[in-house]
């Protein structure tokens, strides 16, 4: 599949990188005089923008996205697309209340447009990142600058909103810190997770060139209703399996004709309530290497150690424990929860974890265990003396207590105020591996018309969205621009799991004007089209 994708097909006709083509049409109050939305960069958006403390420094980078040879360790290298030519790309660090102004360079091929999505930060509408909503894509050759005050402290990640380029190596870490920091810690450690096929077995378009087939064209004992996983009732005798002896591996030649190099077949999680997942990756990497050539955290023992941890695959949760150890939660997707201690977490694609650890004396595994698809990603933690564990160790924490995000609840000073349900809409996941037709509410997201039925939501009001998983597969819940709460008391966050065939009721307040995307992080399914406008009415 050629590398240009529907996204950038569309943008490229727009001509400019910037926000300033989608204003064209929009009148002088700053909404589209046919729909009455708020614009990007409409008033409303600016007023908001006015409200936000800043301290007045501003920290700038430029990141440059380019073709890149990544080394993954363990002899594996890997042609991709990266900042600055190392995946994951530089860390960037500032303080609450910072302006950062990143430029970002468009250096890759085939008149490749692209953009930078700041995951989980709540700016301003117009640098969010979203292509063809928020901004123009950026053209090859082209920059584009983002500027925005970063008010909530928090591990957030940056990547781009363009076709599948999420599961390419445009990804790095964004660390908001906080200057009135209220937890005691010796030391960091940000663990970033991915998942990766890039230059690798192929390319993240040529999985979506598969996978979006669906599973239609297999020969089938039965048909699968629209909301199956697409694997009951397929007949797989006579298939020819790949290199790997499990039967989960997918398969190497065609069957009916349909290529089946990157499919994932029999990945069951009970965690995740059943599919967990569709993609075979040949690698999972922590903070860039793979099992095999670890990344080392080296610190003494006693001391006390936040974990950052972010998932930034495309198609994996990850069951994370240290092995030896204990770890308590301080915060997910930025915002702090109630401490609980767990043997183990399970992180959805991105999702974000904080938590502490007090370390022991030794050579300890920090697993990833890709959930359902039996594979690992794998660093190490050095304290002592003694020998590496092998990258196949399982830590008995992951079969411990496992808490996920619906269990924890938030830290008062972050839970929302009681106040009475404005407005509520329903968000109905549909579709399934069949006819690979991810929507919400039966509609795929139309990207010739992001403002075609819009989810819509005034300024000041109270808003809750039911998550209705009508699908046999889970789906990580992305909202732009603002964090939800789970139910009354629940953790804040902007990513949450949705288990299938069940329902999650979410709060937001309605206070960060725009037009903001609501969308599955599993990277494919929102490329399918499991993506939603919410949209603030002028």
């Amino acid at each position: 599949m050629n590398s240009i994708d529907r996204r950038s097909v569309l943008l490229a006709g727009l001509g400019v990188a910037g926000a300033g083509a989608l204003t064209a049409c929009t009148n002088a109050s700053g909404s589209d005089s046919s729909n009455a939305l708020v614009t990007p960069s409409g008033s409303a958006v600016a007023a908001a923008e006015e409200k936000r403390k800043s301290t007045g420094r501003q920290q700038k980078v430029t990141l440059t996205a380019a073709p890149a040879t990544i080394d993954l360790g363990g002899g594996v290298m890997a042609k991709t697309w990266a900042f600055d030519g190392r995946a994951p790309g530089k860390e960037i660090r500032l303080s609450v209340g910072d302006t950062l102004v990143a430029e970002l360079s468009n250096q890759l091929p085939n008149k490749t447009t692209t953009s930078i999505h700041w995951h989980g930060v709540a700016m301003r509408n117009d640098m969010d990142g979203v292509p063809p909503t928020t901004q123009s894509a950026v053209r090859a050759g082209s920059t584009f600058t983002y500027r925005f005050i970063t008010d909530a402290p928090g591990t957030y990640f940056f990547h781009p909103h363009v076709g599948v380029q999420l599961d390419r190596g445009l990804y790095a870490p964004l660390i908001v810190e906080d200057p009135r920091e209220p937890l005691s810690y010796d030391d960091e450690w940000v663990v970033l997770l991915d998942d990766w096929v890039d230059g690798v077995t192929g390319t993240p378009d040529e999985v979506f060139a598969e996978v979006g087939q669906g599973m239609g064209g297999m020969d089938t004992g039965e048909s699968s209703s629209s909301g199956s996983s697409g694997m009951e009732g397929h007949d797989m005798s006579g298939m020819e399996m790949g290199d790997s002896a499990s039967p989960s591996a997918s398969a190497s030649s065609d069957s009916d004709g349909m290529s089946m190099k990157f499919m994932l077949m029999g990945a069951e999680s009970d965690l995740l309530s059943g599919d967990a997942g569709d993609v075979k990756y040949p690698h999972h990497l922590i903070n860039g290497r793979v099992a095999a050539d670890p990344d080392v955290y080296t610190g003494k023992p006693g001391k006390k150690v936040r974990l950052r941890i972010i998932n930034a695959g495309g198609d994996t949760a990850y069951r994370v424990a240290l092995g030896g150890h204990k770890l308590t939660i301080t915060h997910t997707d930025g915002f702090p929860v109630q401490h609980q201690e767990v043997d183990a977490l399970l992180v959805g694609m991105g999702e974000r974890y904080d938590v502490l650890v007090t370390l022991g004396d030794g050579v300890f595994p920090l697993v990833a265990e890709a959930e359902g698809k039996d594979a690992n990603g794998f660093a190490l933690v050095r304290t002592g003396s003694g020998s590496a564990p092998k990258a196949t160790v399982r830590p008995k924490e992951l079969d411990g207590m496992i808490m996920t995000a619906s269990q924890l609840r938030a830290a008062d000073d972050v839970r929302l105020n009681s106040a009475k349900t404005d407005v509520t809409h329903q968000v109905k996941l549909t579709g399934g591996m069949d006819k690979y037709d991810w929507a919400i509410n039966g509609k795929p997201f139309d990207m010739d018309n992001p403002e075609a039925n819009p989810i819509m939501i005034e300024e000041g009001r109270r808003v809750r969205l039911d998550f209705v998983n009508d699908t046999d597969m889970w789906h990580p819940m992305h909202l732009h621009g603002h964090t939800y709460q789970i139910g009354t008391s629940g953790p804040r966050k902007d990513t949450a799991i949705v288990l299938p065939k069940k329902k999650l009721s979410v709060f937001f307040d309605a206070d960060n004007p725009g037009q903001w995307m609501l969308h599955c992080h599993n990277a494919y399914h929102g490329e399918a089209g499991m993506m939603a406008n919410v949209a603030y009415s002028a």
